[in-house]
């Protein structure tokens, strides 16, 4: 069973919070709601998102300061966030918000489906990151097993060609959403995290392949960041 990703919505107006529900509905995602910059901090210690929805202007702790709460967290620093604003205080304003570490900056009231299509961007991300992480344990596991008997070898190569297997379906999918994000010249930042994404595939390929009867040696698992 695929686990869905989280998504943060935050917002000091009940209304606006329903309003962000009822247009990600459709991603069929785990919607959470956070009322105040606080509320989103104390979320974020316990769970991972996949992207933040931050309005700018709250009472207390604004989305600018909220923000750059985030960014100071090595948990939380690789969050995308996406500012949502009720003003529009020109080029300077728009650029505090990319300043403060978001992917975008939008003024309401803004379109739905564009709002919906950008964060379908980040959680798919998301996904195929998680996808990664779980491949690279495996391929941890499998390297810390050490040598093994006959019976034990036939095991491992199963497990190797189920890696491949896997790893091959993740590279497809990856592969295709750079090439989308590319053709609908989409946000900077998510066209950079999908060519990290694919980066880190690469490096978890050659790990993999130097498993493979033959090659000798035992590579060390690439890092995850």
């Amino acid at each position: 069973m695929v686990q869905k990703a989280k998504i943060l919505l935050v917002d000091d107006r009940p209304e606006n919070l329903l309003a962000l529900e009822a247009i990600l509905s459709a991603l069929d995602q785990t919607l959470v709601r956070a009322s105040s910059g606080e509320e989103a901090l104390k979320a974020l210690l316990t769970d991972d998102f996949a992207v933040i929805l931050l309005d700018v202007q709250m009472p207390g702790m604004d989305g600018f300061e909220t923000a750059a709460h985030i960014k100071r967290r090595e948990r939380t620093r690789d969050i995308p966030i996406i500012f949502l604003t009720a003003i529009n205080h020109g080029p300077h304003h728009t650029f505090r918000g990319y300043a403060a570490g978001a992917v975008d900056y939008i003024s309401k009231p803004f379109d739905p489906w564009v709002l919906r299509a950008k964060v379908s961007v980040f959680v798919e991300l998301y996904m195929k990151n998680c996808q990664l992480r779980e491949q690279a344990a495996l391929l941890r596991l499998q390297l810390e097993g050490g040598e093994k008997d006959a019976d034990e070898s036939k095991e491992s190569a199963g497990l190797l060609a189920e890696l491949s297997a896997r790893l091959a379906a993740v590279e497809e999918q990856a592969e295709a959403l750079t090439k989308q994000l590319n053709d609908e010249s989409t946000d900077a930042a998510a066209v950079a995290t999908a060519a990290h994404l694919e980066r880190k595939l690469t490096g978890l390929r050659r790990a993999l392949d130097a498993l493979e009867p033959g090659t000798g040696g035992s590579p060390s698992v690439p890092s995850q960041n």
